[in-house]
């Protein structure tokens, strides 16, 4: 059934070009051109919320239609940008005040979320989903998240194999990749009290795999990791093959219910498959890269993204 007729919103960068491609999809299938947002505009630009008898009314000087949104897709949302003063404690004061407009104006929007935005932070804690996707069905390879050096040098010492490390946390900082720890690695690892570190047993794997989830429409790509430099990280060679996949239906409602426990409608999820044939559970991305495969594969990705924030459905018909 077709939702009610509404635009699209897409909070990202500027220069997003999955929120490019997004556009042209909807322009091309949809004949609807949808409100682009970048956060940062703001306090730069002006913003306001009326309530009164009649009801509500939202507004930023440049964006139109903010009371005509009927879905939103909270792509890659940023801080507002408050220009810094003298004096810390104003500076604080202004950056909160900023936030708590921008987000308040944009989540009281009565519309369909891509993703609910506090179901989102949640689940960028990668701590809730290994224990999320654990409690679903699927397998973890063992896993230690710790600042505390001797805690971690004692981890890699009782693993029986090769263990790899990788970033906890979520934030756009220069590219992370996972690697294998060496023993010069295990002299430094004073420098995670400051930066709590993920170590966890390294996956001989068959092949790596990457789903798109969007609202139980699964897009599964399998990518020929182990034939390239990207062994142990898949996202660091695109130059393997890259193959539409099917999932064993087990796998697909381990996913389902992952899914559902964090609140999510849209994610992308890293699965690895190991020699002896289990399916590791590595994360899941609310907000997770996608375009490279539909370039790679021609699944029809952002349509089916994009039929769901027009129609509630993320189905793609058969041409």
């Amino acid at each position: 059934m077709a939702r009610a007729a509404g635009s699209v919103l897409i909070v990202t960068e500027a220069d997003d070009l999955h929120a490019d491609a997004m556009v042209a999809t909807l322009r091309k299938h949809h004949g609807i051109s949808p409100i682009r947002l970048d956060m940062r505009d703001f306090p730069r630009e002006s913003g306001s919320f009326r309530l009164d008898r009649a009801g509500t009314a939202r507004s930023l000087s440049h964006v139109y239609g903010l009371d005509d949104v009927a879905a939103v897709w909270w792509r890659r949302p940023n801080r507002t940008v408050v220009p810094a003063g003298v004096n810390l404690a104003d500076d604080e004061f202004r950056q909160a005040e900023c936030d708590g407009f921008l987000q308040g104006l944009l989540w009281s929007i009565p519309a369909v979320w891509v993703n609910d935005p506090g179901a989102d932070r949640t689940a960028t804690r990668k701590i809730v989903q290994l224990e999320t996707a654990r409690r679903s069905g699927f397998a973890i390879p063992e896993t230690l998240i710790t600042n505390d050096p001797d805690e971690a040098r004692s981890f890699v010492d009782s693993r029986p194999g090769a263990v790899v490390y990788k970033r906890t946390g979520t934030g756009r900082g220069e590219f992370s990749e996972t690697r294998l720890i060496t023993p010069a690695d295990l002299h430094r690892l004073e420098t995670i009290r400051s930066a709590p570190t993920t170590f966890q047993d390294y996956v001989d794997a068959e092949c790596d795999l990457r789903v798109v989830w969007i609202d139980g429409v699964e897009w599964t790509v399998r990518i020929d990791s182990q034939s390239g430099v990207g062994r142990v990280d898949s996202r660091l060679d695109t130059s393997v093959d890259f193959t539409p996949e099917r999932l064993p239906a087990a796998v697909s409602k381990s996913i389902t219910t992952v899914m559902g426990a964090l609140g999510l409608v849209f994610g992308v999820l890293d699965l690895r498959v190991g020699v002896d044939g289990e399916y590791y559970f590595l994360e899941v991305n609310p907000q997770g890269q996608f375009a490279y495969l539909e370039i790679k594969t021609g699944l029809p990705i952002l349509r089916s993204l994009g039929n769901y924030l027009v129609l509630g459905d993320a189905t793609v018909p058969e041409e």
